[in-house]
């Protein structure tokens, strides 16, 4: 998408040019639902107005200049989306890693109100932290987390 103008012999961008006719750009594909899936409801707002900004812009803008004016919102657009996307996977990574430990806390406490009832009629010493680490890997969250993240996910 950030190469889909060709520079011509002259070094320039000129696919637009004298387009006195182009007043509005309309986007395909799934970029209005990737809009909508972001994080944060302001980074939804920014990126759409960032996206309505080119049909602003561009029935005043100069014939000779149309595709700079929009090779530039596109690159505006696209370092906007990248940053939301980053943001948006660094909050999804922090919320796995959130609910993989609440998982592995509650598997904690379950065991140990199973181990005081063990230890109370059998008196077994069992080593904590082995049964930490054990109750890490049976705790579930990779069932749990692989049946979640498909929904956090940008698309």
């Amino acid at each position: 998408k950030r190469d889909m103008f060709a520079i011509d012999n002259a070094r320039e961008y000129t696919q637009f040019d004298d387009c006195e006719q182009l007043t509005t750009v309309d986007l395909v594909g799934g970029i209005h639902k990737t809009v909508a899936s972001l994080h944060m409801e302001s980074w939804s707002t920014e990126m759409i107005a960032e996206i309505n900004y080119i049909n602003q812009v561009l029935p005043s803008s100069c014939a000779v200049g149309k595709t700079n004016v929009i090779r530039q919102w596109m690159e505006s657009s696209l370092d906007k989306m990248d940053h939301y996307k980053t943001e948006h996977n660094r909050y999804v990574k922090e919320g796995t890693t959130l609910l993989e430990l609440a998982l592995w806390k509650a598997k904690l406490g379950e065991n140990e109100e199973h181990a005081a009832m063990e230890r109370r009629t059998k008196k077994v010493k069992v080593d904590a932290e082995s049964a930490r680490r054990e109750r890490r890997i049976t705790c579930g969250a990779d069932m749990v987390i692989k049946n979640v993240l498909p929904f956090l996910q940008l698309e």
